[in-house]
């Protein structure tokens, strides 16, 4: 005859409803313990290295849609608004290259080159950086000018422009499916988030709180200026 309470089943169940409350108390220990900065990334969602620097990239293409824009205009001896051609140039030289590319040059192509893994590859990127800053520095300088350009001029801005295009779109393409992909391959996920913060910090000292979001919100403000913010305008008729 079995004596009550003794079977391990029994004792289980009998301090089932003990076990359960002291869970519930440790667990809204841990959620005291947090603090404001945790409990709004932990809604927000953490945003890895790979996306951070995949959606910046998105912000680029938008940037790239206007350049589109300004050289079928000025091709076909239409007016552009030289502000925000300036303005598109200017986020592309602040945000892009002196933010983002930096980026990938201090954290990221170091880290390949040391693991031997894909060097030519970074190689040809670090060379279209410095590519990009010259033609941004033409497109600034001469995408200035308002009224009728001297035709040297907008010669001049016309190739800057196509050729910042052009070399863009496949460099951006590269990095998404080949580069960005490869980074698990060489660091650890401890080094991985640790990077991601380092991004986060940097894009907070340099554009503020919600410093991506600013600079989305800069570049629909030029898109609206040239009939460009409307999605719909993009969908081919049925």
């Amino acid at each position: 005859m079995k004596e009550k309470g003794t079977t391990r089943r029994a004792i289980l169940l009998e301090g089932a409803p003990l076990l359960g409350a002291a869970t519930l108390i440790g667990s809204r220990h841990v959620f005291a313990a947090r603090s404001p900065e945790q409990e709004k990334e932990q809604e927000e969602g953490e945003v890895t290295p790979a996306e951070d620097l995949m959606r910046e990239h998105g912000a680029l293409n938008r940037i790239l849609l206007i350049y589109d824009e300004a050289i079928m205009r000025i091709d076909g001896k239409k007016e552009f608004p030289p502000e925000v051609l300036r303005g598109a140039a200017g986020i592309v030289r602040r945000f892009i290259e002196e933010y983002h590319e930096k980026l990938e040059e201090e954290n990221l192509f170091p880290l390949f080159e040391k693991a031997g893994k894909l060097v030519d590859l970074v190689g040809v990127l670090k060379q279209q950086h410095k590519a990009g800053r010259g033609l941004t520095a033409v497109i600034e300088r001469t995408g200035q000018l308002s009224g009728q350009r001297a035709a040297s001029d907008r010669e001049k801005l016309l190739r800057a422009l196509r050729l910042f295009v052009r070399m863009y779109r496949p460099h951006e393409a590269r990095e998404d499916t080949v580069l960005f992909p490869a980074l698990h391959e060489i660091v650890s996920p401890p080094e991985y988030e640790e990077l991601g913060e380092r991004f986060e910090t940097r894009e907070h000292q340099l554009f503020g709180e919600d410093g991506f979001e600013k600079i989305v919100d800069e570049i629909a403000g030029l898109e609206k200026k040239v009939g460009l913010y409307d999605l719909a305008r993009f969908t081919p008729p049925g």
